[in-house]
Parts: C-alpha cells; sequence; structure tokens
C-alpha cells in the first residue's frame, strides 16, 4: 500500500501596510499606529489576492496597524482574525519610536545588521527571542489547523525571523530576506517534515494556485 503523504499546513504572512512613519520610525510596539491611505489601499489588494484560497483561519498582531490589514480580509471570508501575541512586532525597548538615520549612526547598527543573533534591543527583545516565539506560534498554529490555510497578519521581522528558520539559514542572514509593507509571504508546513518556503516578499497576483501545490 503506497505511503500517504504528510498532513500539510499552508501558512501564509502577510505585513501590515503602510504608516504614516514606515521606513522612517522604529514604531515597535508603540500603540496609537494606524494605516495610512497607501496602508489601507495595500490591506484591500492583499485581501483580493487571498479570494480563492479555503481558509481556515485568520490570525493578527494585536498592534493596530496589523489589525487593520486583516479588516479586509476578514469581510471577503467572514472569518474573525483571532488576536494572537505570538505575532507582534519585535520588542524593540530603548530604541522603541527611535527614528532609523539617528539609529543608524549608533555602534552596535552594524551588529544589528551583521549579526543579529548576537544582538538584544536595549531593554528588549533578542533576535534570538524573537525567532523561537514565531516558531513555537507556527508550530501552534499548525497543531490547531493540520492540513488547512491559515493565514497571518504581523510584522516584517516576526516575518523575516520565521522565513529564516524556514529556509534553514542561519539567524545572522536575517537582514538578507526582503519583507515589504502589503506583502504576502508562504510556507508549507508539512507534518513531520522540514517546511517548504512557497513564496516571499509577493505583492501581485492571485494565490489559490497555492494550495494545488
Amino acid at each position: 500500500m503506497a505511503r500517504k503523504p504528510p498532513v500539510s499546513t499552508l501558512v501564509l504572512l502577510v505585513r501590515h501596510g503602510q504608516t504614516p512613519t514606515t521606513g522612517t520610525v522604529l514604531p515597535g510596539r508603540a500603540p496609537d499606529l494606524h494605516l495610512s491611505d497607501a496602508g489601507r489601499a495595500q490591506a484591500e489588494a492583499a485581501a483580493e489576492r487571498l479570494q480563492g484560497l479555503p481558509i481556515d483561519a485568520l490570525y493578527t498582531s494585536p498592534l493596530e496597524r496589523a489589525r487593520e490589514t486583516a479588516e479586509p480580509t476578514e469581510r471577503l471570508t467572514n472569518l474573525t482574525a483571532s488576536l494572537d501575541d505570538g505575532l507582534l512586532e519585535c520588542d524593540f525597548g530603548e530604541w522603541t519610536g527611535e527614528k532609523l538615520t539617528a539609529l543608524a549612526k549608533l555602534p552596535q547598527w552594524r551588529t544589528v545588521q551583521q549579526a543579529p543573533s548576537t544582538f538584544r534591543f536595549p531593554g528588549g527583545e533578542s533576535f534570538v527571542e524573537l525567532q523561537s516565539r514565531m516558531i513555537a506560534t507556527m508550530e501552534r498554529l499548525r497543531a490547531a489547523h493540520p492540513g488547512g490555510v491559515v493565514v497571518c497578519f504581523s510584522h516584517a521581522d516576526p516575518i523575516k525571523a520565521i522565513l529564516t528558520h524556514a529556509l534553514g539559514t542561519h539567524l545572522d542572514h536575517f537582514q538578507r530576506v526582503d519583507v515589504g509593507t502589503g506583502s504576502i509571504s508562504a510556507i508549507q508546513w508539512p507534518d513531520g517534515a522540514a517546511p517548504i518556503v512557497r513564496m516571499v516578499n509577493s505583492t501581485g497576483g492571485p494565490l489559490a494556485a497555492l494550495r494545488s501545490g
């Protein structure tokens, strides 16, 4: 008798849409940061791309910009996104709210870019902790939806951390992965087997075919 293929869960990772401070400030977990008009358009576009997928569940970071990105998908799927702290942005500690131009002048910035596995944000989270949190979150969601399709709305660094893990590369290669606002990445998680990265930083085209792969 032929052996059945392992049950495989498809996880789609959507970075929140653009905000008024995207690319200029390290917002971290600061509250009351909402999508810009461009970000809302990106959220609508992401929802349209997800149409045709048999989505079992939606999960979102509790931060406003992620929740607002999930709203168009909630409307189109008639599903309510569950808030999940595992999808939160990295805790940047004392760097929260600082301008990127100012941070780039610090000697520690070189470590962030070249050896993130050795770095902890002052008063905040380390990249190792961030990646461990995301791995645990994906394992939990995969177990909750075996063989299903799960969409997660999160932030650039958490998505980059789990993609680096799924690709089987060292955390120090973290900065080589690009995850733009409104982009969608996809990881196939077969039960008992290594994850398969199906898509990274995608910003155009329907995604229904992902489930047939």
